[in-house]
């Protein structure tokens, strides 16, 4: 699943794959905005961690769960 997020104040976004299931990122997200948690933090598929400041985040953009096609289309 696709994770995007902007920064406050900068051009680009931190776009990575996550191996968390939707539901999971949005607890997160909320859970650290709600709490007043210093920041926010993510891991992708690979296993690296992604800390974003809880001040800094613009949006956090959640993809769906989508199996990925391998091969050819006709």
């Amino acid at each position: 699943m696709e994770v995007r997020i902007g920064i406050l104040n900068s051009p680009r976004e931190l776009a990575f794959e996550s191996s968390q299931t939707p539901a999971d990122v949005q607890q997160a997200v909320a859970d650290a905005i709600e709490k007043g948690a210093s920041h926010l933090a993510l891991t992708d598929g690979d296993g690296r961690l992604y800390v974003v400041p809880t001040t800094a985040l613009a949006y956090v953009e959640i993809g769906s769960e989508r199996a990925r096609r391998v091969g050819f289309v006709a």
